[in-house]
């Protein structure tokens, strides 16, 4: 009865759908799914290379600490409505779909030991309600077995909003800001951990991160999200809608 009086609708339009938190057939496969060659280190699409496997000019010249990062998806005009509709409209019937598109990107999430999502500052948490990075953490758990320790990492400042700012910017903002919770030290210890988000821009927030785990003794540190930029427009456009990545 429910289905009758309100039918599912598409992630990424109002066409119904035989399942809530899907999108129709033309769209699904209209999505850009990053796949090889991309950098061994960023993911970032490697169209040109003659090879699968290659590290991109930007990690050559300033290898990242993490050890790997992986994206489901493209940042693009038809990916936005539904890194969007989950970080600004709470979405979440959505999250199956996500982790299934995250884990075909990142099957070394699999092979984790702990999941741990970017985490939000306190102020930006009661405002906003949810942590999006931690709903896909949660999702990725349900799938993988592998637990998700949404409390590890702490934001300690208001960063402020990333909007506008370049990549050495950006890296500014977010330095030292994030730290490890004292509780978590001995479960991130010895550990090999895959973080969570839902966007990569330049990075600097997974930085960040993989700094404050490697400090707490994690063993090494790989990365997932939904999406990543891959070109200046889509960087652009990511700048102009994001408040916080």
């Amino acid at each position: 009865m429910a289905d009758l009086i309100w039918p599912a609708r598409s992630l990424l339009s109002d066409q119904p759908v035989a399942d809530p938190g899907t999108i129709e057939a033309p769209l699904w496969q209209a999505l850009d799914r990053l796949a090889g060659p991309l950098c061994t280190r960023c993911g970032i699409p490697l169209p040109d290379s003659p090879v699968p496997e290659a590290t991109c000019g930007a990690c050559l010249s300033r290898s990242p600490p993490y050890r790997r990062h992986r994206a489901g998806l493209a940042y693009d005009d038809l990916s936005r409505p539904l890194v969007l509709g989950l970080k600004h409209g709470g979405r979440r019937e959505g999250l199956g779909f996500f982790a299934t598109l995250m884990l075909d990107a990142a099957p070394f999430v699999r092979e984790a030991d702990l999941l741990v999502p970017v985490p939000v500052h306190w102020t930006r948490l009661a405002t906003r309600g949810f942590n999006q990075a931690a709903w896909l953490a949660q999702a990725l758990a349900r799938r993988t077995g592998v637990p998700s320790l949404p409390d590890a990492l702490v934001r300690t400042r208001a960063t402020g909003s990333q909007n506008g700012r370049g990549w050495d910017s950006r890296h500014a903002n977010v330095a030292g800001a994030i730290q490890i919770a004292p509780r978590a030290q001995k479960r991130v210890a010895g550990r090999t951990v895959v973080l969570v988000d839902d966007v990569f821009t330049t990075g600097a927030t997974i930085e960040a991160c993989t700094t404050a785990l490697l400090a707490a003794g994690a063993a090494a540190v790989e990365a997932v999200t939904l999406a990543r930029v891959v070109r200046q427009r889509e960087s652009a456009a990511w700048q102009q809608d994001s408040c916080d990545t």
